[in-house]
C-alpha cells in the first residue's frame, strides 16, 4: 500500500497554503482521491508539490509549472517522482524562461556552454530526500510525545 498525506502534510512538509492547495486541486494541477471532504494525498502528489512549491518560490508561474510537469510525466512516462527515484540525481536547471531535466553531469555541461544567462538548479533528489527526512522527524516526534516503551525505576 502506498503511503498516504493528508492535507495538513502536505501543508506542514512543503509549506503551501492550505488556500493554494484547494486551488490546485480545483485546477486539476495536483488532483488528490477524497474521502468525504478530506483531500488524500499519495507519494507522487505530495512530491510533485513539494517540487512546484520549490519552482513557485524561484518565479516560476502555475501555467508553466503544469506544463513542465506535464512534460516531464509524458517524456519519462511516469510520475516525477518515480522519474527521481530511477536516477542517482535529477536537477532542474533554469535561465528564468527555460526549464530542463539534468540527469547527469554531462548534460549540465552540455547546456551551460550554450547558456547565455545564468541558471539555477533545483535538486529533486534533495527535495525528495528532504520530504522523506520530515517524514520520519515526524514520526519520531509522535512516538516520543506517546511516551514510548515504559521503563521501571529500578530505585523501587
Amino acid at each position: 500500500m502506498q503511503q498516504q498525506f493528508t492535507s495538513n502534510e502536505v501543508i506542514a512538509l512543503t509549506g503551501i497554503t492550505a488556500r493554494q492547495l484547494q486551488w490546485w486541486d480545483e485546477r486539476g494541477i495536483v488532483a488528490p482521491v477524497r474521502q468525504g471532504h478530506r483531500r488524500i494525498y499519495n507519494w507522487d502528489e505530495l512530491v510533485t508539490v513539494a517540487v512546484i512549491c520549490q519552482l513557485r518560490r524561484r518565479g516560476f508561474s502555475l501555467q508553466r509549472m503544469r506544463k513542465a510537469i506535464a512534460f516531464l510525466q509524458q517524456e519519462f512516462g511516469t510520475s516525477l517522482a518515480a522519474t527521481v527515484s530511477a536516477s542517482a540525481e535529477c536537477h532542474l536547471l533554469s535561465d528564468g524562461t527555460h526549464l530542463y531535466l539534468r540527469t547527469s553531469a554531462r548534460q549540465v555541461v552540455d547546456l551551460l556552454k550554450n547558456a547565455r544567462q545564468p541558471m539555477f538548479d533545483i535538486c529533486l533528489s534533495d527535495e525528495v530526500r528532504r520530504v522523506r527526512g520530515e517524514i520520519q522527524s515526524r514520526k519520531k516526534t509522535a512516538v516520543s510525545e506517546r511516551g514510548g516503551p515504559l521503563r521501571r525505576d529500578r530505585r523501587a
